[in-house]
């Protein structure tokens, strides 16, 4: 490989890292759930991506790593999911029993 191509490589790989970083740094608490939706749609191409690159029988390299991609981009989209749900949760009324208790012990009547 020519060494200009590798390091044109090496600068928009460090330069997409850091416009990344600032962009994530810089998002309102707020707006973390749908950003981390929006990472798991992203995460779920990756891995289409990585599983053609691992099919594709392009020598081993590739193979293993993009079954490598594969692992990483799907414990990433099973924690993005966990994490939002986990959030959503949150918002989520209280349902049957545990409702009325804390009616009855907000209005004085605890259950004695």
């Amino acid at each position: 490989m020519n060494t200009v191509i590798w390091f044109a490589q090496l600068y928009i790989a460090v330069l997409a890292g850091f416009v990344g970083y600032q962009m994530i740094a810089r998002v309102p608490p707020l707006l973390h759930t749908p950003l981390m939706a929006a990472t798991n749609a992203i995460d779920a191409i990756t891995v289409v991506g990585a599983m053609v690159l691992a099919g594709r029988g392009h020598g081993w390299l590739a193979t293993v790593l993009g079954t490598i991609a594969v692992a990483s981009a799907m414990s990433n989209v099973v924690g993005g999911f966990l994490i939002t749900d986990r959030m959503l949760a949150m918002f989520r009324r209280d349902s049957g029993a545990a409702a009325a208790a804390k009616a009855a012990a907000s209005n004085g009547r605890g259950m004695h």
